[in-house]
């Protein structure tokens, strides 16, 4: 046991005093009696000559002793030292994402996060320093190395939690290379905040990290909207299909009502029962009249509210003007006619008129014009795309990116391709076809230019047999038009920035944020694209930028983040992890309980003595 106080212990001079009160005799008052017979005993202890009388065993004596013990001990501090080793540098780690707004603590996990925080700042040395992380889309530094107790508690006291996803992992490779050059005398440390409800942290191999996980929370009752999109209702071009994706992430079933609105008015009440673990696909239909704003809410309430609502942005349908340049394939040019709203027309070369198409489809031809919009090219190998180029015969489909929009219910099982150009991968693209030689199919976007390559001429192959090949069209024409690439920037993930190309210029814009805040922006005058950062709250945005209006709307939209269960261990790399700890910084002080001991001793003397006057 140590002491904080231990110049406090000369208190303890204070016991002899009370026992000296003990031993002093008691001052008699003279009175007027009629006889002395019952005060013989009274009378021998007046006449005695000494003053001090001999000390007896007094209960009362023995409780304001130990009163005074208690008291004593609270002053001076005495505390036990943590398990946790000391160290030069502490890196803390305070996770601020949406899943710590759940209230399975009270009254938050973001608050139990701070003041466990802040307990590790009160543990700190005169010589240790501490840097203060905020991670949640991005990793903010709140308080660079310092000692300053202060800082560090202005610092912590600074962070709020927003409705966006956990990155953690550059929050991780920051404080790696703040603990880096550190040496093993110092013992770095990086303290992690958590509920752990992070993305997959694979890609970080640092096995000897000495990261310290803190886990926060304690249940996962939860119900989320994890996934929102509006389209056109392919049996009524009249209406819009809202798909809808709810998860129960609880351990018990849940009821619920999800409410569709358009632009605040209520369209639609729908009861769903969702079993636990189990996420359930709802399709909404509504009749939309003009640009708006769909919203979907859940009125279940549960520990986390970012993720009961979400809203989408639904432009109208507009024709997809399409120009097919090919010297003659019937398939393609079927499928494009087939795919919704377009309006297409066929030539045998791209010329400067292609700018009024939405995007050009080349088809093995290579043009004398490049089009400046969307392509969508098929066995063009003539271009400056790629840093090299080879053909390949009979190629093996391996496999294939059946997540990206373009591939969005397409399957290459059984495909027979009999030559191909294949191609490496450039950093503007990302492979959706994969053989073992190289990728057979690439989509990226170059500039401001988006791009879907195909390395084989679908007469080469049986696909335009297969039932995959006009989803492939539909897919390509909705993911190239430049409306639906516009109504997708429209759906921001919380904490990612938002983009608006400038087509006029402009010197001031205004954004209305969804709690009604007005901030003004100033934008440069030569500026092509507007960007706006402070996306951390889910809701409807408006954005003014001169004369023109634009909505978007921020979402949570995140799976993991949804599934707020805390998790026991984080996995780095493919072998490492981190279990949770429970371990507590900061010096563990009895004065507390000690001076609570002192009072109950007082309050027992009180009662003691007058029960004996009584």
């Amino acid at each position: 046991m140590n002491f904080l106080s231990p110049a406090s212990l000369l208190f303890a001079l204070t016991i002899p005093v009370v026992i000296v009160f003990y031993l002093l005799k008691r001052k008699r008052v003279a009175r007027l009696v009629s006889s002395t017979l019952l005060w013989q005993k009274f009378l021998a202890e007046t006449q005695a000559s000494a003053p001090f009388q001999k000390l007896r065993r007094n209960w009362l004596l023995i409780l304001q002793i130990i009163m005074l013990l208690l008291a004593v001990l609270a002053l001076s501090r005495p505390y036990f030292a943590a398990r946790a080793r000391h160290s030069q540098l502490r890196v803390l780690i305070l996770d601020a994402s949406a899943s710590m707004q759940a209230t399975d603590e009270l009254p938050s996990r973001f608050e139990v996060a701070r003041r466990q925080a802040l307990a590790w700042v009160d543990s700190l040395r005169d010589e240790d320093k501490m840097v203060v992380l905020q991670v949640a889309a991005n990793t903010e530094v709140k308080q660079s190395e310092t000692s300053e107790k202060s800082a560090l508690r202005r610092a912590i006291q600074a962070c709020q939690a927003v409705d966006s996803t956990t990155r953690l992992l550059p929050a991780l490779k920051m404080a790696e290379s703040l603990i880096r050059d550190r040496g093993r005398d110092s013992n770095p440390e990086i303290h992690l905040f958590s509920d752990g409800a992070v993305p997959d942290l694979t890609d970080f191999g640092n096995q000897a990290l000495p990261l310290v996980y803190h886990r926060i929370g304690q249940g996962a009752n939860n119900l989320g909207i994890i996934a929102l999109d509006a389209r056109a209702n392919p049996e009524d071009a009249g209406q819009r299909a809202i798909y809808v994706s709810v998860a129960n992430f609880s351990t018990n079933q849940l009821q619920t009502d999800l409410e569709l609105s358009l632009d605040g008015k209520l369209l639609e009440t729908r009861p769903l029962t969702i079993r636990a673990g189990q996420t359930s696909a709802q399709v909404l239909v509504a009749r939309q009249d003009h640009d708006g704003v769909f919203t979907v809410r859940s009125t279940l309430p549960d520990d986390l509210a970012a993720d009961n609502q979400a809203s989408i942005v639904s432009l109208l349908p507009q024709p997809v003007k399409v120009l097919l340049v090919t010297a003659g394939n019937r398939f393609l040019e079927r499928a494009l006619r087939a795919a919704p709203n377009v309006q297409l027309t066929v030539a045998n070369d791209c010329t400067d008129s292609a700018a009024k198409f939405d995007f050009v489809t080349l088809d093995g031809i290579t043009p004398t014009v490049w089009p400046a919009g969307n392509v969508l090219a098929l066995h063009v190998g003539n271009t400056n795309w790629f840093a090299s180029l080879a053909t390949v015969e009979s190629p093996a489909i391996v496999d294939w990116r059946s997540t990206h929009p373009v591939l969005r219910y397409v399957g290459f099982d059984n495909v027979q391709v009999s030559k191909t150009l294949v191609v490496p991968t450039p950093t503007w693209a990302v492979s959706l076809v994969d053989s073992p030689q190289a990728a057979l199919v690439l989509a990226g976007e170059l500039g401001r230019q988006r791009i879907l390559w195909v390395g084989f001429d679908p007469l080469d192959s049986n696909w335009p047999l297969r039932i995959s090949f006009p989803i492939f069209i539909a897919n390509a024409t909705d993911w190239l038009n430049p409306a639906s690439a516009r109504s997708a920037q429209l759906l921001v993930r919380a904490g990612d920035p938002f983009r608006l190309g400038l087509t006029t210029p402009a010197t001031s814009a205004q954004v209305t944020l969804p709690n009604g805040t007005v901030h003004p922006l100033a934008v440069e005058a030569k500026a092509n694209e507007f960007i706006f950062g402070d996306t951390f709250r889910q809701g409807v945005y408006r954005l003014r930028v001169g004369t023109n209006d634009t909505t978007f709307c921020v979402d949570l939209l995140d799976a993991a983040e949804s599934n707020i269960k805390p998790r026991e261990s984080l996995n780095l790399g493919t072998f490492s992890s981190v279990a949770a700890t429970s371990l507590r910084r900061a010096n563990l002080e009895l004065w507390r309980w000690i001076a609570v001991g002192a009072l109950a001793v007082l309050l027992f003397e009180w009662w003691y003595y007058h029960r004996r006057t009584v």
